[in-house]
C-alpha cells in the first residue's frame, strides 16, 4: 500500500462544505469496511468512499484520489463525519452552500484563487476567513501525522448526470 498525497486546503473547504449540507451519508458499518456516499456541490455526481475496520485505509472514486493520488474532498469529509478529523460547525456552516464546481471552473482549477473568492464568501458571511485557513492546515496537519494509506483502486470516478436540483438533494439526505 502507498499513502496519500495531502490534498491543497481548498479541498479540505470543500469537504467542511459537504458536511455543512448534510451530502455526507454511511452507507453500511460492517465489519471490515465502513462505506460511505458523498453527494457533489452541484449533486450531479455521488463519490465511493470505504474505510477499513482501523480507519487507516482510504479507497475514494473522487477524481483528485482516482487520477492525482491526493485524498480529495469526501474522503476528508467521511473522517470528519466519523470524528476522525475535527471541524467547527462554524467553519461547516459557513463553507456550506457554496457551488464549489463553478467557483473551481471559473478559476481553472488554480486553486489558490478559488480560495481567494471562498475568503470574500465567508468574509460576506460575517465569518473570518483567516480562521478557517488555520482550521483547513490543522486538518492537513492531522491527515499527515495519520499517514493513511490507499486502499484498494475502485471503480472509476461517475460520470455527472444531469444537475439535481438543491433541494432534491436535500429530500435525498433526509
Amino acid at each position: 500500500m502507498r499513502p496519500w498525497k495531502l490534498p491543497p486546503p481548498i479541498k479540505v473547504y470543500e469537504a467542511m462544505g459537504a458536511i455543512g449540507d448534510g451530502r455526507v451519508r454511511a452507507l453500511d458499518d460492517d465489519a471490515a469496511r465502513s462505506a460511505w456516499e458523498v453527494v457533489s456541490s452541484d449533486g450531479s455526481k455521488s463519490y465511493s468512499v470505504e474505510l477499513s475496520t482501523d480507519g487507516r485505509e482510504v479507497s475514494s472514486n473522487d477524481n483528485a484520489s482516482y487520477w492525482q493520488g491526493y485524498l480529495g474532498y469526501p474522503a476528508i469529509a467521511v473522517l470528519i463525519a466519523r470524528g476522525t478529523l475535527r471541524a467547527t460547525p462554524i467553519a461547516t456552516h459557513l463553507l456550506a452552500g457554496i457551488p464549489w464546481k463553478v467557483i473551481n471552473r471559473r478559476h481553472r482549477n488554480a486553486y489558490e484563487r478559488s480560495a481567494a473568492e471562498v475568503a470574500r464568501i465567508v468574509r460576506e458571511r460575517g465569518g473570518d476567513p483567516d480562521a478557517i485557513a488555520a482550521e483547513a492546515a490543522a486538518i492537513i496537519d492531522t491527515l499527515a501525522a495519520l499517514g493513511l494509506q490507499r486502499g484498494a483502486r475502485p471503480r472509476p470516478p461517475a460520470a455527472a448526470t444531469s444537475p439535481v436540483s438543491r433541494s432534491a438533494v436535500d429530500r435525498r439526505d433526509g
